[in-house]
């Protein structure tokens, strides 16, 4: 948001991308060019994003997050995007040290070698500390118009915050749920059990509470909202439980290996009733039918 800001104070055209997964979404970047009068480009790259998150190169965070790997991924679509449709240089809001793992120097210079775009990615908050950029050297930009921000604290960037008038001013997590444990653990055992998962099962771990039993995926939904999310989220195979003559939440099986159909209503039946407060003694469980429009 600043970079951009920064820039545009100067006279350069700005225009702000935001990339999307099945981790991530663009809702903040979206409300920020709202406010700012930018014209915001979204960019899907769910399914190379997918590839990196199976087999990342430059290994994890805490969690299951390979930023360098992902940040490289956004660089590079950025660049390919820079060069065929005659931009000058890729900018991002990077600032030296504030992520250890993703945002020291050293990480910095991987990734623009990587990319192929050494000396052409520009740094404003950051810039005054570090090479001199090939924009800089063609007369495009000037260094004094930038910064030399470093290391984890946000006073600086709330300061810049201030001066341009931003309002809405986002925490400093990114909003990538890989960094999340719970989330993590989910896709860690996800992954163990079936290698090559897929969009569709990572939506469907994203919500409920979510179990692994005898090469099965059951989610049981903890409140209204999420048993229609699960509905809407089956695919063809998966069973859907609700409660027929009682109150309890709805259950979605799917097979991640062989299963018979009866084992995965059995399971499926047996969390839903865990997970269901006063259970009758004679409960009556439906299948929801597979809509023939699907």
């Amino acid at each position: 948001m600043l970079s951009a800001f920064i820039l545009r104070e100067q006279g350069i055209k700005v225009t702000p991308m935001c990339f999307f997964s099945y981790f991530f979404n663009c809702e903040k970047a979206r409300l920020f060019a709202e406010e700012a009068g930018f014209k915001l480009r979204k960019e899907d790259f769910s399914k190379e994003h997918l590839k990196i998150i199976k087999n990342p190169r430059f290994g994890r965070g805490s969690g299951m997050n390979p930023c360098i790997d992902c940040h490289l991924l956004m660089i590079k679509k950025a660049g390919q995007i820079m060069r065929r449709e005659g931009y000058d240089f890729v900018v991002t809001g990077e600032v030296l040290g504030q992520r250890p793992f993703s945002q020291n120097k050293q990480a910095l210079e991987l990734i623009e070698r990587k990319a192929g775009l050494k000396g052409r990615i520009v740094r404003p908050l950051s810039l005054k500390l570090l090479a001199k950029t090939v924009p800089e050297k063609k007369g495009l930009i000037k260094r004094e118009w930038f910064y030399d921000i470093k290391g984890r604290s946000r006073k600086p960037q709330l300061a810049l915050a201030k001066r341009f008038k931003i309002k809405n001013i986002p925490s400093p997590a990114g909003g990538c749920i890989l960094t999340d444990p719970v989330f993590s653990q989910r896709l860690k055992e996800l992954f163990e059990l079936k290698k090559n998962f897929n969009g569709s099962d990572i939506e469907l771990i994203k919500s409920g509470r979510v179990f692994f039993k005898n090469n099965l995926l059951i989610v049981v939904a903890r409140n209204e909202s999420e048993c229609k999310e699960l509905i809407k989220k089956r695919k063809r195979g998966d069973l859907v439980l609700e409660p027929h003559s009682f109150p309890g939440p709805a259950v979605l099986v799917r097979r991640i290996k062989k299963s018979s159909r009866q084992e995965m209503i059995d399971c499926g039946i047996k969390l839903l009733l865990d997970y269901t407060k006063n259970a009758p003694e004679d409960p009556v469980v439906r299948i929801l039918p597979f809509p023939k429009s699907c």
